[in-house]
């Protein structure tokens, strides 16, 4: 897959540049009208966060340019609202960079290399481990938070028969979720919430009367990551889960 925008990595996540996308996706209009046209619909420090770079002028001095670092997911809707080919492209790309960085293996790449950056001098006997435990205990470092459909994914790519669908209906069986109709359905219980195992995003949003809504997106922490694959990896009727 060709390269079309730089990925960083900062703290677990994916970032990219706001100044890289915006000269992808061939804007037209001024950096700074374009950041304050968009961003509005973003929170900082959540979606974004502010990050100037230098830039080397032909005198030999330095001088600061504004810039952002965007979440994938920021820059993917980003693409969207640029409604050109390029913006298509773009997203395309970055949804294959996002499938590749959910992939199970890639998490357990990185769950062994913070383990190893937290204690160079711990040794993982590999022959004494099983390679479930490994695998949860590798997701268990992770300080991102996952969607509920990404988790499936993991589950099933480790031999759990689920899908989103089927694990949303079993969170809210055992009272993990709010299984009650409403605003609040599969959001998670206060129990769930005070264990760590979840956190709720919330995105106000506006109706083209003006009037607003709020959105709640159920996210699974590392710690409950750890939680859920141990106790469903581990159960011995999965054709039942």
């Amino acid at each position: 897959m060709q390269e079309l925008i730089k990925v960083q990595v900062e703290g677990d996540q994916q970032l990219v540049s706001a100044r890289d996308l915006y000269k992808g996706l061939e804007i037209k209009k001024q950096f700074t009208d374009w950041v304050k046209q968009n961003f509005k619909e973003f929170e900082e420090n959540t979606d974004f966060v502010f990050s100037p770079v230098s830039v080397n002028m032909p005198n030999g001095g330095v001088k600061q340019k504004s810039d952002y670092a965007l979440t994938i997911d920021m820059a993917k809707q980003l693409c969207l609202l640029s409604r050109t080919e390029k913006g298509k492209q773009y997203r395309k790309y970055l949804i294959e960079v996002e499938k590749k960085w959910n992939d199970p293996a890639e998490i357990v790449k990185r769950g062994y290399a913070i383990l190893q950056d937290e204690n160079n001098h711990l040794r993982i006997e590999n022959e004494k481990m099983k390679p479930k435990a490994i695998f949860a205990d590798a997701v268990s470092t992770s300080k991102t938070t996952i969607l509920i459909g990404q988790l499936a994914k993991i589950l099933r790519g480790n031999g759990v028969n689920i899908g989103q669908n089927r694990l949303f209906a079993w969170l809210r069986e055992h009272g993990y979720l709010i299984k009650k109709s409403g605003r609040l359905w599969n959001t998670p219980t206060q129990h769930s919430i005070d264990k760590g195992w979840f956190k709720v995003r919330e995105k106000a949003s506006s109706n083209p009367d003006g009037s607003t809504y709020v959105t709640y997106t159920t996210m699974v922490t590392g710690e409950g990551q750890k939680y859920f694959i141990n106790k469903l990896l581990n159960s011995e009727q999965l054709e039942l889960v």
